[in-house]
């Protein structure tokens, strides 16, 4: 699917500070990068980073005043299919060596205290069946509902208030596969057809030797996804993440399924120009990886 995705971001950073954004799509196996802008106002000489493993970029540099960023692309994102239930699982000792770290607890994803609750719950499932029995709970006992949460929100206190956003429902996702032994990883993405349209928190998990993508929101389809970054947890993928204060003065997102376009793959660098002018349009709490000082790495 050819999907075109833009980014509206301004915010105000008064005093100064560095700040790293992770907006741009993925160079990653399957997901085509068609066409790619990037535009501020003011000019910004921004520092560009990808990770090798996994295609995620950033922008890193250091702001002050009020930034306005727009981002677009065009994308053709492959043939993306959901997780079927009989994908297998595999044994510790046959894990690639650079997946086991997603076997682990991470700061908000506390799996160590939800053994007995996985096997309580989903005992004798394994593999695909086990993940998506995991995702049928989630629909049926946590609740979606913005400010339920904040960005201090761990899946043990979704597990107790029974409600979040994106982010929480990935965590607790993440945690509930990673307590069965199955390795899981938190994935941001810009998400055809969801509304309202935001940047979207998911997550996928490593079965039959490959990486699968869910959505335990159940509020966009897998085939519309474009993968931005992937990590442990919402630390490791927050769209913004700054060392001191800033303001969000206003945020919009889109994606757009687009037919019949015709263009040759790009890796361009990136520029700071003018602007466009930035949509007015309020960011909801769907993905609540606000900025924050120190965010952890």
């Amino acid at each position: 699917m050819k999907i075109r995705v833009r980014a509206d971001l301004v915010y105000r950073f008064d005093p100064p500070t560095d700040a790293i954004y992770k907006i741009q799509v993925a160079h990653w196996p399957g997901q085509t990068l068609l066409e790619e802008r990037l535009t501020t106002t003011p000019a910004v000489d921004f520092i560009e980073d990808e990770d090798e493993e996994f295609g995620g970029r950033t922008l890193r540099a250091h702001l002050s005043g009020e930034v306005a960023l727009t981002y677009e692309a065009t994308v053709d994102n492959g043939v993306l299919k959901g997780l079927p239930p009989v994908t297998v699982q595999h044994d510790w000792n046959d894990l690639p060596a650079e997946v086991l770290t997603y076997l682990w607890p991470s700061r908000y994803c506390p799996s160590d205290q939800f053994g007995r609750f996985v096997e309580r719950t989903f005992g004798g499932t394994t593999g695909g069946d086990r993940v998506l029995r995991i995702l049928d709970w989630i629909k049926a006992e946590i609740d979606y509902e913005p400010g339920a949460s904040d960005s201090e929100t761990t899946a043990a206190r979704t597990f107790i208030d029974r409600a979040g956003v994106c982010r929480d429902f990935t965590h607790m996702g993440i945690t509930l596969c990673r307590a069965s032994g199955i390795p899981a990883r938190a994935v941001s993405a810009f998400a055809h057809q969801l509304q309202p349209p935001d940047f979207h928190a998911i997550f996928e998990v490593w079965l039959s030797n490959g990486w699968w993508l869910v959505d335990p929101t159940g509020l966009a389809p897998v085939e519309g996804l474009v993968r931005i970054a992937c990590g442990r947890d919402a630390a490791d993928i927050a769209f913004l993440t700054t060392q001191g204060a800033c303001q969000l003065v206003r945020q919009s997102v889109t994606a757009e399924a687009i037919q019949g376009l015709n263009a040759a793959p790009v890796r361009p660098s990136v520029r700071g120009r003018a602007a466009e002018d930035a949509s007015p349009a309020k960011s909801d709490d769907r993905l609540s990886f606000r900025p924050r000082p120190s965010m952890p790495q």
